[in-house]
């Protein structure tokens, strides 16, 4: 096969086919006398299961996949596929709590309970953190959660004699669903909105949209999930069989 003809099943650039085999996503390709790349169905293969792999887990982590594959480190891209599903979990769970949390407050607003029961759940939560600590728990800088703080989604409180910041359990489920929605590619002024929301006991509405749409995009992306290890799977098969591994 010529890279045009991996390049065409998928609507790609032949320039990126190169590229991919450059980055080490796909096997190094033969060459014909005149240095022409020859590919095979390995090739193939390879390059269907990455672009299966960039939906799923994104572009970084599917070319680190690959890789791991192409070095016989497949324990290595089982590791960051692991990574990907836990990742998808606590993304529900946070969406479970949220929502939880949502359907306090309509109750609220309602009054069918008072706001307390709205923050029932926090009491679950973990103590106050530091700004490192929280930082760990969310893999982010601090930097990051200070610039959330200056839009206005976080308002952590301050220790009496240190000055440091402390983040209450409140604090931690505004910083859970701001962490969320920022994967989702949500702005920082519309996040601040929607934790402001959480705060109070009524216009949830915007809330609930966000929130919807969100969980569209769990079910899409675990569907994405299902249909990139079927292609990394028959991958690993035919390059078993490539590599004599």
């Amino acid at each position: 096969m010529r890279p045009s003809d991996l390049a065409r099943e998928h609507g790609l650039s032949t320039q990126a086919v190169r590229n991919y085999e450059r980055d080490g996503f796909l096997p190094a390709a033969e060459r014909t006398r005149s240095g022409y790349r020859v590919y095979t169905e390995t090739h193939a293969a390879a390059l269907r299961a990455f672009l299966s792999l960039v939906p799923a887990y994104g572009h970084s982590a599917a070319g680190r996949i690959m890789r791991a594959v192409h070095e016989d480190a497949l324990d290595d891209a089982l590791t960051i596929i692991d990574q990907g599903h836990a990742q998808l979990l606590r993304d529900r769970e946070t969406l479970d709590a949220v929502r939880d949390a949502v359907d306090h407050l309509t109750a609220a607003s309602e009054g069918a309970e008072p706001m307390a029961t709205a923050n029932a759940d926090l009491r679950t939560r973990p103590a106050s953190l530091t700004v490192g600590e929280l930082a760990h728990r969310l893999d982010v800088t601090p930097a990051t959660l200070r610039n959330w703080e200056d839009a206005g989604i976080l308002t952590p409180a301050r220790d009496p004699l240190t000055g440091y910041r402390l983040y209450r359990p409140a604090d931690v489920r505004d910083a859970d669903l701001a962490h969320l929605l920022r994967r989702g590619d949500y702005p920082l002024d519309h996040i601040s909105t929607v934790v402001r929301q959480i705060r109070t006991a009524g216009g949830t509405d915007a809330l609930s949209a966000a929130l919807d749409d969100w969980r569209r995009r769990l079910t899409v992306r675990g569907r994405a999930m299902l249909e990139a290890s079927a292609h990394l799977s028959r991958y690993l098969s035919t390059w078993a069989a490539h590599s004599g591994t």
